[in-house]
C-alpha cells in the first residue's frame, strides 16, 4: 500500500469518526432543544467541519502535488501561522473528537440495554442521555485545549526510591537521573528544552542517563539537541542509548545520522554508546551499565545481548534501552539487573481519559507505557520524555523528569 493511499485511508477514518460526533451532538441538541433551528444547526455544521479539516485538506493537497511533481515538498510547511491557526486547532479538535466519542460509545450501549430491558422508559432516558453527551462535550471543549497547553508548558519530577540489601555506603543516597526522547524539533524549541535541562539540573544528580532520542528528524536540530543536553551537570557524567529517531536525521543514510549525533554529543562531554557497558566507580563501590541498542532500524540479536549482560562485581547493575519490550526485560531480570530503564513511549502522548483505564494508543506496542514495574527484586522504569512523535501535541501525559535514589534496605 503506498504511502498516499495510507493516509488518505486516515482522513477518511477521521472524517468518519467526525460525522459519528456530530450526528450524535445534533440528535442531543434537537431532543434538548426542540425548538432549535434546524437548518441552522446544519449550515454551521458544515462551515466548522470545513474549517476543522483544513489540515487534512492541505495536507492531501501537499502530498498530491508532491506525487505530480515529484518532488518532496515540505509538509505541515514551516510557517509559525499554519501552526498556530491550522495544525494545533486541528490535533486539539481531533483528540478532542475522539476522546468525546470514547464517552458517547459508552453511553450507545447503556442505551441499548436501556431499549432492551426498559422499552416504555425510552423517550426519558433518551432525553437523559442527550443531557449527558451535552454535558460531556462541553466539559472536554474546555479540558483538552487546557490539558494538551498545560502537558507543553509542564515538566514534572518523579522521585523513585530503589531499595537493595547490602548497598554500600557509597551508594546510599545516589541520584540517578532518567530522562529520555528529548526529540529536539520545531516544536520542542530551545526554550523548551532548557525548561527541561533546568529540571535536570535542580534535582542535583550523581549520574544522567538518556534512553535514546536526542532529535526527531532532519539534522537540523542536531547541535541544539547536543549543547542543549551539554548542559547538564552531573557528578559521574551523562550517557545515553541509542533511540530510533537518532537514526532518521537522514532518511537514507542511518550510519551518517548516528555518527553526527554521536560526535556532536561527545564535543559536549556527552557519551552515546551503542551496544556495549560501562563500569562507574563510586570510591570503592561499582555501577555497571549496559547500553542496548534494539530500535526499528537496529534490531538486537540474541548472541549480541548474551555477550552485553555478563557483569561481574557491580553493587548496582543497571539495563538502558530505548523501547521497554519484553524480551529485554526477560534479560535483565535473568541475568540479575537491579534497574531495567527505557523511554521510548512518551507516557502515551496521547492518553484518552476512561473509566477504571486510561486508553492510549501506544498500548498497541506495549504495557509498559510509563511509571515503574516490578520483576522480582528488578524494578522497571519508563520515562515519559519530553518531544512529541506524529502529533505536535500531549494530552494527559505530562513530560517528566525520574529521579531514581538508591537506599539499603
Amino acid at each position: 500500500m503506498s504511502f498516499i493511499l495510507r493516509i488518505i485511508i486516515v482522513a477518511l477514518i477521521a472524517l468518519g469518526v467526525q460525522f459519528y460526533f456530530i450526528r450524535r451532538i445534533q440528535q442531543s441538541l434537537k431532543a434538548v432543544f426542540p425548538g432549535i433551528n434546524s437548518d441552522r444547526v446544519k449550515k454551521y455544521k458544515w462551515i466548522f467541519l470545513l474549517f476543522a479539516n483544513l489540515y487534512l485538506i492541505v495536507g492531501l493537497v501537499y502530498l498530491i502535488y508532491s506525487q505530480v511533481r515529484g518532488s518532496n515538498v515540505s509538509f505541515p510547511p514551516p510557517y509559525t501561522w499554519f501552526d498556530y491557526l491550522i495544525q494545533f486547532p486541528f490535533w486539539v479538535y481531533i483528540v478532542m473528537v475522539f476522546q468525546i466519542i470514547i464517552f458517547f460509545i459508552l453511553l450507545d450501549l447503556v442505551r441499548l440495554i436501556i431499549n432492551l430491558v426498559f422499552s416504555k422508559h425510552n423517550e426519558k432516558m433518551s432525553l437523559i442521555l442527550s443531557k449527558i453527551r451535552i454535558v460531556i462535550t462541553v466539559f472536554f471543549f474546555i479540558y483538552v485545549p487546557a490539558r494538551a497547553y498545560y502537558d507543553y508548558v509542564t515538566v514534572s519530577t518523579r522521585i523513585v526510591e530503589y531499595k537493595k540489601e547490602n548497598l554500600p555506603e557509597e551508594l546510599n543516597g545516589f541520584k540517578v537521573v532518567l530522562i529520555a526522547d528529548i526529540q529536539a524539533d520545531r516544536y520542542t524549541n530551545k526554550e523548551r528544552l532548557n525548561k527541561y535541562i533546568n529540571e535536570v539540573n535542580k534535582t542535583n544528580p550523581d549520574l544522567v542517563l538518556i534512553a535514546g532520542d536526542v532529535i526527531t528528524s532532519t539534522p537540523t536540530y542536531i547541535s541544539l539537541a547536543a549543547e542543549s543536553i551539554g548542559q547538564i551537570k552531573a557528578k559521574y557524567g551523562v550517557y545515553a542509548c541509542v533511540g530510533d529517531h537518532d537514526n532518521w536525521a537522514y532518511r537514507e543514510d542511518n550510519e551518517r545520522s548516528l555518527r553526527e549525533i554521536k560526535n556532536a554529543l561527545l564535543s559536549q562531554n556527552v557519551k552515546m554508546i551503542d551496544n556495549d557497558k560501562i563500569v562507574i566507580k563510586v570510591n570503592n563501590a561499582k555501577i555497571g551499565v549496559t547500553f542496548v541498542t534494539n530500535t526499528y532500524v537496529e534490531r538486537i540479536d540474541k548472541d549480541t545481548i548474551e555477550n552485553l549482560v555478563n557483569h561481574d562485581g557491580e553493587n548496582i547493575k543497571i539495563f538502558l534501552t530505548h523501547q521497554p519490550r519484553h524480551f529485554l526485560i526477560n534479560y535483565a531480570k535473568q541475568f540479575d539487573y537491579d534497574l531495567f530503564l527505557a523511554g521510548h513511549t512518551h507516557g502515551g502522548q496521547l492518553t484518552f481519559l476512561f473509566p477504571f483505564y486510561n486508553l492510549s494508543p501506544t498500548l498497541i506496542e506495549t504495557k509498559y507505557v510509563k511509571g515503574d514495574f516490578r520483576f522480582g527484586n528488578m524494578l522497571a522504569v519508563v520515562n515519559r520524555g519530553l518531544g512529541m512523535s506524529l502529533a505536535p501535541i500531549r494530552y494527559n501525559s505530562t513530560p517528566e523528569v525520574t529521579v531514581i535514589i538508591f537506599s539499603s534496605e
